[in-house]
């Protein structure tokens, strides 16, 4: 039996980083994502976010790819997300997204961050989170 515990934060943005996702329209979201993903078997430690974009940590299987995951994570919520909620603009995701892999000693400082995603964007827009991304994991340096 193969053992392999790989832990991801994802970030994702709704298409032209719009923001629509409402603070109760978010509750719902999120819950659908984790949700559908332990359904899917697809390990789920936190999902969280704000009005624009997503978050997740999650744990990849020995049979799984980032990539299947997130095709699998954005495609169904936004399909879930437009079938089942009436009171909002149509959601879409950007095709991009970031991942990278989270140390186990890393693992509650990531949960905190992705569960105070709120009061985060508070002191911080989605841009000077995005440009922080790419130079703290050296996204910059290489395109793919």
């Amino acid at each position: 039996m193969s053992y392999v515990k790989i832990w991801i934060h994802a970030v994702w943005a709704v298409k032209n980083r719009e923001p629509i996702i409402s603070e109760e329209n978010r509750k719902i979201l999120f819950e659908h994502i984790h949700k559908n993903a332990l359904e899917k078997e697809i390990l789920i430690e936190a999902v969280g976010g704000y009005n624009n974009h997503v978050h997740c940590l999650f744990r990849l299987k020995n049979d799984q790819t980032i990539e299947k995951a997130m095709q699998l994570i954005k495609g169904e919520s936004s399909f879930w997300f437009n079938k089942n909620i009436t009171n909002h603009v149509k959601l879409s995701w950007q095709k991009e997204y970031f991942a990278v892999s989270v140390s186990e000693s890393q693992i509650e400082r990531v949960i905190n961050y992705i569960q105070t995603q709120e009061s985060h964007h508070k002191k911080k827009t989605w841009e000077e989170e995005y440009q922080e991304f790419i130079k703290n994991y050296g996204f910059n340096v290489f395109k793919g």
